[in-house]
């Protein structure tokens, strides 16, 4: 794995981190031994970011990260979480400096640290962009040393070009993959203009560009995969990239006669992702130890050629883009 540095923060990443909401919830049964062994596999094949947020299991994700790494001692990894999905109801209104002090409190108990290196509004409305008194707000938890920095997780482009007018915005989380290439037009070329961070995340279509989802898969009642599949409990960008499944399907098909022999789609889709110079980390997730190290040896593939990225191109422009480019 790639070392980036991490826009203005004094941080240096792995190009490859551990995207920690399955371990949290929301994915069916990931026991909290699995996901203990996932991360440490993950540290242990060097990966130097940890993503997750308070509302993975309700806390659960932040716990398990804390004990890992309070276990494993040394030096730590950088640790981003997120904020404002605890609010109830999820409206412009509820980003005040207080709540989100709050939220911040709860997260620095979680982590077990004095200061987060990495605090992300958690996907907010809209609107809250275009109001100056939350990035204010951000700034003076910044300046009483609760956070180190601030960053915002986005649904939108039209969001995070709007996200990185504030100067003291470090990172863009946006999902970005084989399915979802609308980012790599005008929203990478500002990010390189201004050396702000880009995280990449749903790097596998929730799956999906693992190659492994057929028409036949079932998932549990509690994988957001089956109650979230039109969008019921949040966006649906976040479930498949937003692709309709058979869509998807009908694209995974082609893009595997691209996937190189003896390699899997699932580091063929990372290994895409790390072909753009202006993605400091992709995020790609992890139920077990197993899937930890083969998502940390996709960095060792070989660079996609020009006529691959093309045919992804391709395919993207065919079968995908129709039902996502506009929208996200």
């Amino acid at each position: 794995m790639k070392q980036h540095s991490f826009g203005h923060l004094p941080h240096t990443v792995t190009n490859i981190g551990f995207g920690a909401w399955q371990i949290g919830g929301a994915w069916g049964d990931v026991s909290e031994a699995d996901g203990r062994d996932a991360l440490n596999a993950a540290l242990d094949a060097g990966m130097t970011f940890i993503d997750t947020a308070d509302v993975y299991g309700d806390g659960r994700s932040e716990k398990i990260i804390a004990d890992v790494l309070d276990g494993r001692g040394g030096e730590r990894p950088m640790v981003a979480t997120k904020a404002g999905r605890r609010l109830n109801p999820h409206v412009v209104e509820g980003y005040t400096k207080a709540n989100l002090e709050g939220f911040i409190d709860r997260s620095l108990k979680n982590l077990r640290v004095e200061s987060l290196d990495l605090v992300q509004l958690h996907c907010p409305p809209t609107e809250v962009l275009y109001r100056q008194e939350v990035f204010e707000g951000l700034n003076e938890l910044q300046k009483a040393g609760k956070i180190m920095g601030y960053g915002v997780s986005v649904e939108k482009v039209e969001e995070a070009l709007k996200a990185i007018e504030y100067p003291g915005v470090v990172s863009i989380q946006i999902i970005y993959n084989i399915f979802r290439q609308r980012p790599d037009h005008l929203f990478f070329q500002e990010a390189r203009r201004k050396n702000i961070a880009v995280i990449a995340r749903v790097p596998l279509a929730s799956g999906l560009l693992s190659g492994k989802i057929s028409r036949e898969t079932k998932f549990a009642s509690d994988d957001h995969r089956n109650f979230n599949r039109h969008g019921e409990a949040f966006d649906v960008g976040e479930t498949f990239a937003g692709v309709p499944l058979e869509a998807g399907l009908q694209a995974v098909e082609e893009v595997r006669k691209l996937v190189p022999s003896g390699a899997t789609m699932a580091a063929f889709a990372l290994r895409w992702i790390l072909m753009s110079d202006a993605v400091t980390v992709v995020i790609p997730g992890a139920r077990n130890a197993e899937q930890a190290r083969a998502n940390a040896a996709a960095a060792s593939l070989a660079p996609l050629s020009h006529e691959v990225m093309g045919a992804t191109r391709e395919i993207y422009e065919r079968l995908v883009a129709p039902h996502v480019h506009q929208r996200w």
